[in-house]
C-alpha cells in the first residue's frame, strides 16, 4: 500500500475524532454510497485507534499511533500502527458467544470485522489494515487521492 495520507497521532483517547474525522474530509468524494463511508469506515477506523491506544500502546502517552491511508479508485485502505509489542487476533474470544456476551474485550476486532470489506493484521500483532470498498459513483467517478474528476 502506498499511502495518500500519513498522520502521526498522540497516544490520547481524544485524538481519535480529530483524525477520523480528518481522514473522512479526505475521502468523503469516493464512491456513491456516503451512508457506509460515514459509518463503516467512520466507526472502524474509530475502533483500530482505540485499540492502539489502549491495548497497544497500553494507554502509554510517550507513544504514539501510525495512520496510513490510501485511495484507490472507491477502495479505501487504512493501516494503524501502534508501538506495542502486539497480539495475537485469533486468541480473542467471540464477543458473540453466549459465555463472552457480558465481556468487553473483542467487540472492536468484531466490529472491524463486520463493517469493512477486509480486515487484516501484521504477524506481530501491532498493525492492523482495514479495507473499504465503495460503489462506483454512477455519475462522475473518482480519481485517485479521492477527489471528484
Amino acid at each position: 500500500m502506498a499511502p495518500d495520507l500519513i498522520l502521526d497521532i498522540p497516544n490520547d483517547l481524544a485524538s481519535i475524532e480529530e483524525a477520523v474525522e480528518f481522514v473522512m474530509e479526505q475521502c468523503s468524494g469516493c464512491g456513491d454510497d456516503p451512508r457506509r463511508l460515514r459509518l463503516n469506515l467512520r466507526v472502524g477506523l474509530s475502533e483500530a485507534l482505540a485499540n492502539a491506544m489502549l491495548y497497544g500502546n497500553a494507554q502509554d502517552p510517550s507513544k504514539r499511533v501510525k495512520v496510513e491511508v490510501a485511495f484507490q479508485g472507491t477502495t479505501i485502505t487504512a493501516r494503524v500502527t501502534d508501538e506495542g509489542s502486539g497480539f495475537d487476533p485469533y486468541r480473542v474470544p467471540d464477543p458473540t458467544t453466549p459465555g463472552n456476551l457480558l465481556k468487553a474485550e473483542g467487540r472492536g476486532i468484531f466490529l472491524m470485522r463486520k463493517l469493512l470489506d477486509e480486515v487484516y493484521f501484521n504477524d506481530r500483532g501491532n498493525s492492523v489494515t482495514l479495507v473499504l470498498r465503495l460503489p462506483p459513483d454512477r455519475e462522475e467517478g473518482c480519481v485517485d487521492g479521492g477527489a471528484r474528476a
